[in-house]
């Protein structure tokens, strides 16, 4: 599955993506305020010492034409000392008045501000402000801010640093908080897979009862316990529907031998006692598979496991089934590579002997029937097909159901009764392997049974 297709990594992904957008937009915010905070402070030291330097214009007397000149007192002169980290210079524009001022710090390139500017400007590292009290005069105080913003910057890489931290405590938490909620889905979907497989004694085990999947955990429970009980009640009264039908079946067919066995009074009465053998022997098969699958499912047939070669099992059913196919000229092959394995050699020799006789009754006369056995990575294969029709793939799904025929018409003329290979099955999966069939393109069905070496 996908981790985009998970649900727990994609509230991971939402939570976290909520929890990057919040601290951004924290840190934006934190660096924004402190940002201003300090240009405020700066532009305050400026105003002060602009307000000084225009104090410091005084009219020349007697001047004609009036002009201004600049006389900076020793007590403002102080404000454009170097004091530590605090350095401010100044340039003074007079009309008619000679060049600009500049302070002994002042940068040489600084320009004169056009009127109808703003009276704040930033130029690279440099701030400045400026005052254009008459036409032509202009009085401009300048700071140098390289400290103030290698202090932002260092403010702007804590808060990053700061921000991923409680980011990554933050996807820590809410991993661990997701995956607590999310455990009795987990443990919902383990458990269905075992009951899948027939263990309705499942139950799925939560602490928190109160909450949604709490409810939803009891109700699941509750709905197991009901299945568990109906097929238990399935299983008993097959058990013993089958067992109380051994006994008068089992007087019908001696019934049918004992009149067989002695003088009839004409050919009517014969074919009568043979009908009744007949039907009566079908039907004790009919009960000992039904009583087979109620011990399976009931878990009563435990396999009795033994070191077997799954090779050797099949060529002892092969040699039984020989009779069979000659009698429809059809060609049995074989590949039998050594496979050795646990298992009960008589459940599986059964189960090899149904799909062989299978192979046989659903093939065209003269077809053949291949067999094979290899073991590889420590599971065992076994596959059998036929040179038959194949099972119409509206069978496939359900090929390995009770009492279902492939071939409707031709079931019961057969001596079929629809639970070989649900009885094959239920023999496979109690060893702990698997059984599918398939249709082979032009080779008829293919029957695939893995077992665990």
């Amino acid at each position: 599955m996908s981790r985009f297709q998970s649900i727990r990594w994609r509230l991971q992904i939402w939570y976290g993506l909520l929890l990057v957008a919040v601290l951004a937009g924290f840190g934006m915010a934190i660096y924004r305020v402190e940002s201003d905070r300090q240009f405020r402070r700066i532009d305050g030291e400026l105003q002060r010492r602009l307000q000084a330097l225009a104090a410091s214009r005084h009219p020349v007397p007697g001047a004609r034409p009036p002009r201004q000149e600049f006389l900076l007192s020793p007590k403002d002169a102080v404000l454009f000392d170097r004091e530590g980290d605090e350095e401010f210079y100044y340039v003074v524009w007079l009309h008619h008045s000679g060049p600009a001022i500049y302070s002994p710090t002042a940068p040489q390139d600084v320009l004169m501000p056009e009127a109808g500017a703003a009276t704040t400007r930033l130029r690279h590292t440099l701030r400045e402000a400026f005052l254009l009290p008459d036409r032509g005069d202009c009085l401009l105080v300048g700071h140098p801010i390289d400290r103030d913003l290698d202090e932002l910057h260092r403010l702007a890489w804590r808060l990053v640093i700061a921000g991923g931290s409680v980011l990554l405590f933050g996807l820590m938490g809410g991993a661990w908080l997701v995956k607590r909620a999310l455990r009795p889905i987990q443990t919902i979907s383990l458990a269905a897979k075992k009951i899948a497989t027939g263990d309705l004694t499942q139950r799925i085990s939560t602490a928190d009862s109160g909450s949604e999947l709490g409810q939803l955990v009891n109700v699941l429970n509750s709905t197991f316990a009901r299945l568990d009980t109906a097929f238990t009640q399935q299983a008993r009264f097959t058990a013993d529907a089958a067992h109380e039908l051994r006994t008068p079946v089992s007087v019908m067919l001696a019934h049918a031998q004992y009149g067989l066995a002695n003088e009839c009074g004409n050919d009517e009465h014969r074919e009568a006692f043979e009908a009744s053998q007949r039907a009566a022997q079908r039907m004790r098969r009919l009960i000992e598979s039904l009583l087979k699958l109620a011990r399976l499912d009931a878990g009563q047939e435990s396999p009795h496991r033994e070191e077997c070669d799954l090779a050797r099992i099949a060529a002892d059913c092969l040699e039984l089934i020989r009779p069979m196919a000659a009698q429809r000229s059809i060609q049995v092959h074989a590949d039998l590579a050594t496979a050795i394995c646990q298992c009960d050699a008589d459940g599986l020799a059964q189960v090899i002997a149904n799909l062989l006789t299978n192979a046989i009754d659903y093939n065209h006369d003269s077809g053949e029937i291949h067999i094979s056995t290899r073991s590889d990575k420590g599971t065992l294969t076994l596959v059998v097909t036929n040179t038959g029709p194949g099972i119409p793939d509206e069978d496939l799904p359900q090929i390995f159901d009770r009492f279902h025929r492939a071939d409707k018409a031709r079931g019961d003329s057969a001596g079929h009764s629809g639970l070989g290979l649900a009885i094959t099955k239920a023999i496979v999966q109690a060893h702990g392997g698997s059984i599918n069939a398939t249709n082979e393109a032009g080779k008829g069905a293919a029957f695939t049974m893995i077992l665990p070496a």
